[in-house]
Formats: C-alpha cells, structure tokens, sequence
C-alpha cells in the first residue's frame, strides 16, 4: 500500500503505514479513487468540477464546495467548515469529473453540497489538528470510566475531536437504547467540550479500530470496503464450510465479509449439481450420497456396511435419479465409479549451487560428537588410573602390615586422639640422639587382679583381647561382627592417616 502523494514528508514504504485502515494522510489506502484522467489535457473551454471530496478519520469522507477554485491536489490538507461552526482539517481523497460519478453513486445533488472549503491548512492549523488529536486516547478512557460508574450497558469505542477542539464525537456500541443523559452532563462538565453521542454496529466499530484477520491482512472494512451487505450462514453451506462460528466469524464478531466473496463462483458451479439429493436405488441396494466436489462435479456414495466411498459424475447421478423416478433400478455403482488418478509427487530440483564451499552442513555436528568421544575417554583413563593407584596403595599396606607385625602403637595413637589427647611430633614415636626409636610394648592386662600402679609414667593401655565363648560373646560382652567393623574402621582410619602424612606411624622422623 505505497504511495506517492503522501503528506508525512518522504512518502510511505511499500510496506504501507502501518495505520490499521486509518491513515492520516489520506493517500495510504487502497480505499481511495484514482483518478485515470489527472494527467490528461483538458479542454481549453473546460470548467473544473468545484466539488471536491474529503476525508477524514475513520474513513469519513464528505463533499465540499471549492467555490474559490484553490488548486487542490489528492493527498493535501485543507481547512474545510465544520458541521456545527468552527473548522475542521481534513485530506483531499478525489477531485474533478470523479466527484461528479462519486454523487450519483451515493445519490448526492448538487443541492446538497453546503459546506466549503476555506483554504489549504496553515502550519497553525496543522498545529491545532494535532492537538485535538492527541486528547482523544485521554478522553474516551475518561468517558469509559464515567458510563460504568453511571452502569450504562454501553462501550464507547472511538472519540473524534475537531480540528478547533469545540466538538467531539463519541462513537459506542450497545445491543439497544442507551439513556446517557446524564453522562453527557458529566462529559461536558468535565470536557468544556460540545458533544454528540453516535452509535454504530459492531461491524463500523472495527472498520474504525482496524486489526489483522485471519487471513494475515488488514482488515477489508478498515482498508477498502465502503459498504456492509449482509453476510447468513447459507454463503457457509453453499461453499460447504463447517457451520463453526469461531471460524466463521470475524473480529467483530459477525460472519466475515469474505464469505460473499466467492458465492457467485459456488452458485454458478452448483448449477450441473443436482438438489436434495437422496439415496440412491441400485441393484446393490440404496447407496447414500457423502460429498461432493463443486467445481469436479463428482459426487461420492457409499453403501450400507461398506467402508469405501464411491466417486460418481454429477450427470450420471441425474440419470440414476430420473430411473429411480420411474421406479427403475440403478445397476450397481461401483460398475460406474470414476478413475480418480492418484497424485504425482513431483520432485522439486532446486536451481541453486553451494557457493559457499562447505562439504556437508554437519560439519559442526561432526566435531563436537568428536569431543565428546575423546571426554569419555579421557574419562576412562582416570578411572583405571586411580583403580590402580588404589591397589597398588593395599598391596603396599598389606606388605608393611606383615613386615612390622600387630600395629599396636597405632591403636594406642587413635585412643589418645579418642581421649584428645595428642602425642608430641604429630602423633609419630620420639628418638634420642643416637638412640634408635623404641616401640611401645602394652603391659598384660590384669583381668583379676588390681592393675599396677606407676607413678613415675602413664603407659598406654593394649586393646582388650576378644575371647570367643559358646554364645558367640566375648569378654567384655561385643560380638564377633561388632569387633570385626570396630577393625575395619580402625584400619580405615589408619590408611587415611598415612596418605596424609606421605608414610607409615612406624616409620621415626628423618635427622
């Protein structure tokens, strides 16, 4: 929806100006007239047409006098008299002999035209339109917010301010007669404003607001449509369309428009169609009727039981009828179907070359599954490295185990740091100079006996030796599992403290 004649400054892209149908240049809409003649030389003796239309928001377009005769242009703002006193700015949509079929198409005289046009819009003008036209959003949310504290059952939709901000039309919806009375009061003590209430139907109200169907357009009663015939659900049946009204209807909630858009087609191709079809009497039996495809005139059958439908010519169906109207039977149908030929999958040959020398468009698939190979390999050689180094640390353990014999200093190192009590030089035996390290021997314990007292040094308790009796309880009352795990946790822990140290406790501390 480009244009040429666009007043904005630079024109509009082929893209249109996004305006939803209501373009405020006048020259945006497919809805205008274009005039065939304008480049062509008029007769010498020729008098121009001092009518001219213009158009305003919303798609209102009204005829004025140009009794000045001021050379006017499509597209262009002129200052024209309002309908109530004052001016009002609008565009100039058509002029010359196009004005004159225009009337007689609506059935305007010349009697009729009152208005004129003062002049081509000041810079002040322009100022002043602009205004106006940035209060609307304001008020009409000011005047939706007095109807419902009035609880009218109404929706003001759209506000339409004068170019001299001395009138504003509000234009509502409402499923019947709405007393607003008392909201003009409200409106008009509120605005300073003169008002005039409008009431249109559902499907102005959207050719005013404009949108995008389903189809992926702009609406046609916001772009080109002038006049509203009325749509019924027999356009759908005609064109056998699924009696759905979400599908059916538009944004403004009635049938869409474009349903009358193809009927004509429909009802000329129903023509060779027979009416009222009914069953069929054949042979086989009564064959009922399906569908049928309008525009291939074939109509499909089905017999009672049977799955399959049988595809059959519109003309023959007629004989079938006119036999069976004459209390002749129909040999069987499927004698008679039509060779409906299947579908040719056409292989498309694309007409272009990889100009960009890429092998294959995996390339970088490829890669990464690369790398992720090599992370799990990498991951499996650190699994067998630490198995490795764990065993090769037991073997390392069992062998000192043997060499060294009962580990009693470790037991009586983890008892000390059970009691917190900690052993000089890191829990590790000490030397004198030129002594070799000494290993704490236990004393027998004494199981009936007093213990022996030493005042000179505490020695370090042996562990309690477990003696396996009859029920499986040793001595001091643990069971030979409970002692097996008391083990194990010790040797657990002694291992632990060992890697720590970089050494075994046994070993005595370097000169």
């Amino acid at each position: 929806m480009g244009c040429g004649s666009c007043s904005t400054g630079g024109g509009c892209t082929p893209n249109g100006c996004k305006s939803n149908g209501s373009c405020g240049t006048g020259g945006c809409q497919t809805m205008e007239v274009h005039d065939w003649l304008s480049n062509l030389d008029m007769p010498s003796n020729y008098k121009p047409f001092q009518v001219t239309e213009i158009k305003f928001k919303g798609s209102r377009k009204e005829f004025f006098l140009n009794s000045d005769n001021i050379y006017l242009e499509i597209g262009e703002l002129v200052a024209v008299e309002g309908p109530t006193g004052g001016f009002d700015v609008g565009h100039v949509s058509l002029t010359g002999e196009l004005v004159r079929i225009q009337m007689k198409r609506r059935k305007t005289t010349l009697d009729q035209v009152t208005k004129k046009i003062y002049r081509k819009a000041t810079e002040a003008d322009v100022e002043k339109w602009n205004a106006a036209k940035g209060m609307e959003w304001e008020t009409m949310h000011k005047a939706r917010k007095l109807a419902l504290d009035l609880r009218l059952q109404m929706k003001i939709s759209d506000v339409d301010y004068q170019a001299d901000k001395t009138k504003a039309t509000f234009f509502y919806t409402a499923d019947g007669r709405v007393d607003f009375r008392e909201l003009i009061k409200k409106m008009a003590e509120s605005f300073r404003i003169r008002i005039e209430m409008r009431q249109i139907g559902m499907r102005q109200e959207a050719g005013r607001l404009g949108g995008i169907g389903s189809c992926g357009r702009e609406l046609c009663c916001s772009t080109w449509l002038t006049n509203f015939k009325t749509v019924s659900t027999a356009a759908a049946r005609y064109q056998n369309l699924s009696l759905n009204t979400l599908k059916l209807a538009g944004q403004c909630g009635k049938l869409k428009c474009c349903l009358n858009y193809e009927l004509d087609t429909y009802l000329d191709a129903l023509k060779d169609i027979p009416d009222r079809i009914e069953n069929l009497d054949t042979e086989a039996g009564f064959a009922r009727h399906q569908k049928t495809d309008i525009f291939k005139k074939i109509m499909w059958f089905s017999y009672q039981g049977d799955e399959n439908w049988i595809p059959v010519k519109a003309a023959r169906v007629k004989e079938i009828m006119a036999m069976n109207k004459a209390g002749k039977k129909a040999p069987n149908l499927k004698e008679e179907a039509v060779q409906i030929a299947a579908p040719v999958v056409v292989e498309k040959s694309f007409d272009y070359e990889n100009v960009v020398g890429q092998d294959s468009l995996t390339r970088l698939d490829e890669r990464s599954r690369g790398k992720n190979n090599q992370n799990r390999n990498n991951q499996k050689n650190n699994r067998s490295n630490n198995q490795n180094k764990r065993e090769r640390i037991t073997a390392g353990e069992k062998s000192a185990g043997a060499n060294n014999g009962p580990q009693q200093p470790q037991q009586v190192t983890q008892k000390a740091q059970k009691s917190g009590k900690q052993q000089p030089n890191g829990g590790k035996p000490q030397q004198n100079s030129g002594q070799k390290p000494q290993q704490a021997v236990p004393k027998p314990q004494h199981v009936n006996g007093p213990k022996p007292q030493n005042n000179k040094q505490k020695q370090p308790q042996a562990p309690k030796t477990v003696v396996k009796t009859e029920g499986n309880v040793g001595v001091d009352g643990a069971r030979p599992e409970q002692t097996k795990n008391k083990n194990r946790n010790n040797r657990r822990k002694n291992n632990n403290r060992r890697n720590n140290n970089n050494g075994s406790e046994n070993k005595p501390a370097a000169e």
